[in-house]
């Protein structure tokens, strides 16, 4: 056999390079295999490439201890930041609902710096982020009946203006999502301002509620004092302030004279409530008039509703063509149809009949009928609209209602009057302080024992009344107390009794001495796919719990998961959860950045389906050491989840079952999320990555857990950070009374 001849290398002694020409590069090991004997040049060949594989390799070594070493400072500096002193200037004075969690450090007020975002998410990448801000807008009013009645001037414009803030608006990442119908309102009411050169249109730091679109002018946008850009033309300003109340993380300057259109976050929260609930009852009384929906629960008809799709046809157009296989069905929400049937061994086509708004057609495809009988032409001269749902969605959402289980209603009114009977007698004067759990934008965790009794210890929530009054959370705290009070599931800590003073509310809880379960993710940088697995099954068993009861959680988080001595978890801090009535939404805008659900942010109204969402989001942080959706500030976030779970590169280390799970939780319509469909949760349950998982252990509390903290004693509070004492003191007297029922 011939040997393979290289140039470029010359044996050492012969005088010549020893330098291998690029030209022509072998893999030694193709050589040693495939060629018989090698001439000194080939030997000199592969002894230079397997002296750089040695070297490459040592690199790699090197490489690999820095990134250890990297990982370790980055661990140690997380540490430091979340236990740093709460700061309500950087925590971009967002509206939190009782700052410290439960019974742990977390919550919706944050912790540490109260940074809500993270770094921008790279393949790779194992960024661990800060403790997670939670944020609230102002509860506002979701009756239909008094949005009806609610009005906002609306202010002249010129054909230009109007186009001009179209334009503007369809061309920002976040407001270009909003319905055609929503702009057209929203242009209505903006009303002008006009600023001359040098003023400040948006000062860094001050609390804003007003979005503005530019109309002539050029501005500057700096932070801190730096340059950042200059804009001109139309552009929207300030978006953030529309969807809850937080302070403006920039400034921006007239460098000329501007003008400028302007609508406040109350006018415009009120008109995507009000779109979205007139278009809500508008499609819930076609699908009553329809005979196969309308012996279906007010729920349904609102799910069904939710998951129509407005279909546009132009005139001529055959919107179903007669022997075609079709599986949609329809309702005219706007215009008239032409219904012809073709005759046998003929081209013609007989009139039958026309139809109009509210009529519907092709009910027989979600029946199983998948030939059309006859063709439904458009004949309006301004088009045809149809409202549409295809047969898959349609039996995704029809249940059996029996399905809903109250496993625990009676052992739970039991339970409750069992715990009051017990803690009726105890006064917060009886209470001691053991140690500080955890510290947040509204107050402290503090662990306690009642006096002549070391037996057991309790977790104290105190909450400012002062800053639930400044940020209009009276309500998240009172339906907290109720929801938690109510509450009797072996997955969320327990609410044993409430106190208030002058200054504070207070929560005796339960103490869960295994820390949070955020602490444990920063130090182990992230879980393998069974510890994921085991902490997403409680999270799965307390909504099962709640969302049984038509209770919406609105706050999953690591932080607000605690561990008991044992090494379960529970679910913590109720600040933003809310009992809806059934199949109806809420409105209000909270959560924490990362973990917000589309339909949230862009003000659609939300359900328990959000809540799923979430579940898809804990999941992948679990698995990776950070969320999928993370920006630099909150709206870039926003912006990242509203491209949806599908833009998002998974890592390696998540399989492919995990990767199915997250997606089918995170799908941009709330009626496609798994466990919101006919099955409900148990399609959770029932998932390939739970094949196999013992949810009746889980459920008895036989399952053995994969992390069993160290818990020497019921006040051994090793397992959670140190907290400095509250820098600000004593916040000032609250006598208002609008906590008498707390």
């Amino acid at each position: 056999m011939q040997s393979l001849r290289i140039s470029g290398c010359t044996p050492s002694g012969t005088g010549g390079s020893a330098t291998p020409s690029p030209v022509g590069l072998v893999d030694p090991n193709f050589i040693v295999s495939n060629y018989v004997a090698a001439s000194p040049q080939e030997e000199c060949f592969i002894q230079i490439i397997q002296a750089k594989e040695l070297k490459i390799q040592e690199m790699q070594r090197a490489l690999q201890f820095k990134d250890n070493e990297i990982a370790e400072l980055k661990s140690h500096l997380d540490k430091f930041q979340s236990v740093f002193p709460f700061s309500r200037g950087s925590a971009a004075g967002c509206a939190g609902t009782g700052g410290a969690s439960g019974s742990g450090a977390g919550g919706s007020g944050g912790s540490g710096p109260g940074t809500a975002t993270g770094a921008t998410r790279k393949s790779g990448q194992n960024f661990q982020r800060q403790r997670a801000l939670g944020i609230s807008a102002e509860p506002q009013s979701e009756s239909s009946l008094l949005l009806e009645h609610v009005s906002f001037p609306k202010y002249d414009k010129d054909e230009r203006s109007r186009e001009l803030i179209k334009a503007a608006i369809l061309d920002n990442d976040f407001m270009k999502n909003l319905d055609l119908t929503q702009i057209r309102e929203i242009v209505d009411c903006m009303y002008p301002v006009k600023y001359p050169a040098k003023n400040l249109i948006i000062k860094e730091g001050d609390v804003g509620s007003i979005v503005y679109v530019m109309e002539d002018g050029r501005v500057e946008v700096s932070r801190e004092g730096k340059y950042l850009s200059t804009l001109s033309g139309a552009k929207v300003l300030g978006e953030l302030a529309i969807l809850y109340n937080c302070q403006r993380t920039a400034t921006i300057t007239a460098i000329t004279e501007c003008n400028l259109w302007a609508i406040e976050r109350q006018c415009f929260q009120t008109i995507m409530m009000r779109t979205g609930l007139i278009r809500q009852a508008e499609y819930s009384d076609f699908l009553k008039s329809v005979p196969i929906f309308k012996d279906l629960a007010e729920d349904t008809l609102i799910k069904i509703s939710d998951v129509l799709e407005e279909t546009h046809y132009q005139r001529g157009d055959y919107i179903v063509r007669q022997g075609a296989r079709g599986d949609t069905f329809f309702i005219i929400s706007k215009g008239k149809v032409r219904v012809t049937i073709k005759q046998q061994d003929t081209q013609e086509e007989k009139f039958i009949r026309m139809l109009g708004k509210g009529d519907f057609f092709g009910e027989k495809a979600l029946q199983g009928d998948d030939l059309r009988t006859a063709n439904i032409i458009c004949e309006s001269a301004d088009g045809v609209s149809c409202l549409v749902i295809d047969r898959e969605t349609f039996n995704q959402l029809i249940s059996n209602l029996d399905e809903i289980k109250h496993r625990y209603d009676d052992e739970g009114a039991m339970e409750r009057r069992k715990i009051n009977e017990e803690f009726r007698d105890i006064n917060l004067t009886d209470l001691r302080v053991i140690a500080t759990l955890g510290v947040g934008g509204f107050g402290r965790v503090e662990l306690v024992q009642t006096n002549g009794d070391s037996s057991r210890s309790f977790a104290l929530k105190q909450t400012k009344k002062s800053q639930i009054v400044e940020t209009r959370q009276q309500q998240h705290i009172m339906s907290e107390k109720e929801i938690m009070g109510e509450a009797n599931c072996q997955f969320i800590v327990k609410l044993f009794k409430t106190f208030k003073d002058k200054k504070y509310l207070y929560m005796l809880m339960e103490s869960c001495l295994g820390g949070e379960l955020w602490t444990i993710l920063r130090d182990k940088g992230n879980f393998d796919d069974s510890t994921t697995r085991f902490y997403t099954a409680c999270v799965v068993e307390a909504f099962d719990y709640l969302h049984s009861r038509n209770i919406i959680y609105r706050d999953l988080k690591p932080e607000n998961l605690l561990l008991n001595e044992r090494g379960y978890v529970k679910l913590v801090d109720f600040g933003f959860a809310k009992k809806l009535q059934t199949g109806r939404k809420t409105w209000t805008f909270c959560g924490t950045p990362e973990y917000v659900a589309p339909e949230v942010i862009l003000n659609r109204g939300h359900d328990i389906s959000a809540d799923y969402w979430s579940l898809g989001v804990l999941m992948f942080e679990l698995l990776t050491g950070t969320p999928p959706f993370t920006g630099s500030d909150p709206m870039r976030t926003y912006n990242i989840i509203l491209k949806g779970i599908d833009a998002i590169e998974f890592p390696r280390n998540i399989t492919r079952n995990a990767s199915n799970l997250i997606k089918k939780l995170c799908r941009d319509n709330p009626a496609e999320r798994l466990g919101y469909q006919r099955g409900g949760i148990s399609e959770i349950q029932k998932h390939k990555w739970f094949d196999g998982f013992y949810w009746w252990g889980l459920q008895n509390c036989t399952l053995e857990p994969p992390i069993k903290p160290a818990v020497k004693s019921v006040v051994d509070t090793t397992n959670f950070d140190d907290y400095p004492p509250d820098p600000e003191g004593p916040p000032p007297d609250d006598v208002t009374g609008w906590d008498k029922d707390f």
